[in-house]
């Protein structure tokens, strides 16, 4: 999908940080936005910003770890264009799992984690795949995952880890099942990076009924703020990314990994001790 121009796009986790950047990105290249949050005050500062930039940009609140809600949001944007041709599944959160172990984690953790990481896709897959193939158009489902898990693993971080492991796995299966169809839809990972992402995605709120009484969650931190604590590593800003991520879609690409030493090594020492059937690495080593 070489011109975005007059293309329809909906990217859920749309009021700030990555899917804020790809709303803004893709109106750059002439596509009409249909954004998408659970935060309604600023989702509608965002659509409303866009919208003063020119573009065609509406926002819709949805839920995206309930299945109705993005039947809903679905609805609306097909009501309004008739048409969708590019379905970000971007939503997620900072989990506030750090380096706790698994079996103390509380299973609202885990609820939290997955209901949003893995079945917000899911549930995003389900109501607008059938749809895009109906329509006979070309057009790409873009998932967000994560180098954490998506492809190593971090020990730190059991439960946003094995989210991102579910996300690639199924965003894998999802391009084979097109592909064997001959669809003109086609499927991509997005690994958001290739350093740590300038978002507040570590202050993401968590809904009541994920929070454990017996769990207390630490007032979460800018990723720019986690870096200045880890010696002031590199940071990579969201438009870095959402300019990555079109490129990669205009290329016909399914990995949208950018390059790095680190991710680059990560992945073949992964791969040497899985052939090697040694003990797994984690992430950075």
């Amino acid at each position: 999908m070489r011109d975005l121009k007059g293309k329809v796009a909906v990217v859920t986790g749309g009021a700030s940080g990555v899917g804020r950047a790809l709303g803004e990105a893709l109106i750059e290249r002439g596509a009409k936005v249909v954004l998408s949050d659970i935060n309604a005050e600023a989702l509608e500062a965002t659509a409303a910003e866009l919208r003063a930039k020119g573009g065609d940009v509406v926002g819709v609140v949805a839920d995206v770890m309930k299945q109705d809600s993005i039947e809903s949001l679905a609805d609306q944007a097909y009501a309004r264009h008739g048409a969708v041709h590019l379905l970000f599944n971007n939503a997620g959160v900072g989990l506030g799992d750090f380096r706790e172990p698994i079996w103390t984690l509380a299973l609202k953790d885990w609820e939290w984690g997955h209901n949003i990481h893995v079945m917000g896709v899911v549930h995003g897959i389900r109501a607008f795949v059938p749809r895009m193939l109906a329509g006979g158009e070309y057009g790409y489902v873009v998932n967000t995952t994560s180098t954490n898990g998506g492809l190593v693993p971090s020990a730190r971080t059991p439960v946003y880890a094995s989210t991102k492991a579910a996300v690639t796995s199924l965003t894998e299966v999802l391009h084979h099942q097109l592909t064997a169809q001959d669809a003109k839809v086609k499927a991509a990972l997005l690994f958001p990076g290739p350093h740590l992402v300038n978002t507040n995605l570590m202050r993401s709120a968590r809904p009541a009924d994920y929070v454990d009484p017996a769990s207390p969650q630490p007032a979460g931190k800018s990723m720019a703020e986690l870096a200045r604590q880890n010696g002031g590593v590199p940071v990579t800003e969201p438009e870095e990314v959402a300019a990555f991520a079109l490129d990669g879609v205009a290329a016909g690409r399914f990995w949208l990994l950018p390059e790095s030493e680190r991710s680059d090594g990560n992945i073949r020492r992964r791969t040497e001790s899985i052939l090697a059937r040694s003990a797994p690495i984690g992430l950075g080593g």
